[in-house]
């Protein structure tokens, strides 16, 4: 056995210590700039999501002021009028003024 130790060093240093350390570096950019793209796209979507919420919010707000304002006529134009069964309706409303 001592016949195969003899060219490897056992000082606990490797050949290739330098070529893992620059390979570590690589990694640790790729992750950060990974990172940093992630972030950015979740930013944006985080502001396209609150864009469609206020849009939402002020379109609610639209129909409930449209809602409020639309009223039925109630005048001596208007009758009102009830289906008693088959072709006959009753109307009220109509006689009463003059």
């Amino acid at each position: 056995m001592n016949r195969l130790m003899q060219g490897v060093s056992t000082s606990g240093r490797s050949a290739f210590r330098g070529l893992a350390w620059i390979g570590g570096a690589v990694a640790w950019a790729a992750a950060a700039a990974l990172g940093a793209v992630m972030a950015v796209f979740f930013a944006a979507a985080m502001v396209v999501i609150a864009l469609m919420a206020s849009l939402m919010v002020t379109l609610a707000g639209a129909a409930l002021r449209a809602r409020r304002t639309v009223r039925a006529r109630t005048g001596p134009e208007v009758i009102e009028a009830h289906r008693i069964g088959g072709h006959s309706w009753v109307a009220y409303g109509w006689d009463g003024q003059g």
